[in-house]
């Protein structure tokens, strides 16, 4: 679940509820005694500045977990932002940024395959970060060490904005190091080819960081990152091949013929029409031969065979099924199914549904063309 909280250019930022969660988690776990003599050396030998923890009271610990979370935050906002300035100066729409307990995310409507592009698009969250990190500890510079806790917290900043932009390098696909990585590989290779080999990449550190997550120290948090770049590098490299598959394809031409039957037809007669077309699903059509939903197999499961001759198709169609545009790509159509949760939807043209399109007629398109082209 995720409220909006704010707009920048136009561009909604989101907080999801896990960062709600998580927050107070992160004050808790910056906060500790502990952690903070670990950022005092830290702090010490990388910035102007020089703290000591063990000056801190337990107010003045707990203000600067406070501030160091918000501002975390603050600056992962910042580092989302540096992805969307860029995609936007490539006319590209950013739908929204989402904050959550893995960082951020920036939804971009596309992602351009033209590698100079993705590579700028990547790298420009980074280089957001450097800039904020810079100018953190360029700050400590000018704030008087009297003021201990401001210090601490900017100080904090600077190093975690440098980190952040250290660990989001990695060439963990689909992370900024991985998409960098990608675009590098794009220049003189196949986009599919640089993408499962960026996959892979990011597969390989998920398995390293859930080694060290569980094995070399406990860190929930890192085991999370690994499955987020495994799942999420399996699924982009999944959804560029499949969208390479189906290019150049649109719901039209996924179109078979499949016969109907009128919607006051019993279930009884229904077997023979599917059999007869060999499908799982069959249009349904009224009295004026207008398509009003669809009569699936999984549908007639729930009709027991005693009552096949008194029930009807109008009894069990789906009508609440999504509608494509017989123009859209064959790809675009596969997205809307999945979002859905749907294995069949109407196809619409001039607003009125000409078809059926499922998802058994994109398994078969991408078979023909798995059988028929080489990567």
């Amino acid at each position: 679940m995720n409220y909006t909280v704010f707009r920048v250019w136009g561009i909604p930022i989101r907080v999801h509820v896990s960062l709600l969660v998580f927050v107070p988690v992160l004050v808790w776990l910056i906060g500790s005694g502990e952690q903070l003599a670990a950022y005092e050396v830290v702090i010490n030998a990388t910035t102007p500045a020089t703290v000591d923890a063990a000056s801190l009271s337990d107010a003045d610990r707990w203000l600067i977990g406070a501030l160091a979370a918000v501002g975390l935050f603050a600056s992962v906002t910042v580092h989302e932002l540096g992805h969307a300035w860029v995609a936007m100066r490539y006319d590209i729409e950013v739908e929204s940024i989402t904050l959550w307990i893995l960082g951020g995310l920036a939804s971009l409507t596309e992602m351009p395959r033209e590698w100079n592009r993705e590579f700028w698009i990547a790298v420009a969250g980074p280089i957001a970060s450097l800039l904020v990190g810079a100018a953190c500890i360029g700050a400590l510079v000018v704030v008087p060490e009297s003021a201990t806790v401001a210090v601490f917290a900017i100080g904090l900043l600077g190093v975690m904005n440098v980190s952040l932009v250290a660990f989001n390098m990695l060439p963990a696909f689909p992370m900024d190091g991985g998409r960098v990585l990608r675009a590098v590989l794009a220049r003189n290779r196949s986009y599919v080819s640089a993408t499962r080999t960026a996959a892979r990449a990011g597969t390989l550190f998920a398995i390293l960081f859930i080694f060290l997550g569980v094995v070399v120290t406990f860190s929930p948090i890192l085991v999370l990152v690994a499955l987020f770049i495994y799942v999420s590098a399996t699924s982009e490299s999944r959804a560029v091949v499949l969208g390479d598959l189906l290019s150049g394809l649109t719901v039209t031409d996924l179109l078979e013929p499949r016969g109907s039957v009128p919607v006051d037809a019993t279930v009884e007669t229904v077997f023979a029409r599917l059999l007869a077309a060999r499908r799982t699903d069959l249009p349904v059509v009224d009295e004026n031969g207008a398509i009003v939903g669809a009569i699936t197999a999984t549908a007639l499961r729930d009709v027991g065979p005693a009552e096949y001759e008194t029930t009807t198709v109008g009894d069990v169609t789906t009508t609440d099924l999504p509608r494509i545009d017989a123009e859209t790509s064959a790809f675009d159509a596969l997205q809307t199914l999945q979002r859905s949760r749907s294995d069949v939807g109407f196809v619409v043209r001039d607003g009125e549904p000409v078809g059926l399109v499922s998802r058994a007629d994109f398994a078969a398109a991408l078979e023909l063309r798995r059988d028929t082209t080489a990567f």
